[in-house]
């Protein structure tokens, strides 16, 4: 009898056990980034934004998202932010991205992108960040401005990523 019924059970088909923790890091991840989708949508709609070309929804999956007010303030940084620097996103809130930059960050590279923010045209630039211990990290960032519908400008968006080391 004991037999016939540990046969049975082993012609299941079954999922090990481990397939469950990636489905649930799966699910997490979908959660995280529909939960940054929904917050980057509300600033969006409150500022009418005109964002046809920024492709944020498949962005968000691949790149850390950072929008600044047109003061350069942070006002949003999806949860990748953590990952790529240390800092948590309430930590970021309400301070430039200079706090990212160092010693080692390139003033030439600082220029171009200070230029390009005042011409309020796209630019991308990969620059030696640091992270919160203190440690440089190279950063991809694809920068762009934000217009409303109206054409005034709105916020900055950057789209940032870290590369890995040469």
């Amino acid at each position: 009898m004991k037999k016939a019924k540990l046969e049975e059970m082993s012609n299941h088909n079954s999922v090990p056990i481990m397939a469950w923790d990636f489905h649930y890091e799966y699910l997490n991840e979908l959660k995280v980034t529909f939960t940054d989708l929904k917050k980057v949508k509300e600033i969006s709609s409150h500022f009418a934004w005109d964002e046809e070309n920024l492709n944020i929804g498949e962005r968000l999956k691949e790149e850390v998202v950072v929008i600044t007010d047109v003061n350069m303030k942070i006002v949003f940084a999806s949860s990748g932010i953590k990952k790529m620097t240390g800092y948590t996103e309430s930590e970021v809130l309400g301070k430039t991205p200079k706090m990212f930059q160092g010693a080692a960050t390139s003033k030439t590279d600082l220029k171009e992108i200070r230029k390009a923010i005042e011409l309020e045209i796209p630019f991308e630039k990969t620059i030696k960040n640091y992270k919160k211990n203190g440690k440089i990290y190279i950063c991809r960032i694809y920068g762009s401005p934000v217009f409303n519908l109206k054409g005034k400008l709105s916020h900055y968006i950057a789209f940032e990523k870290e590369e890995l080391s040469a």
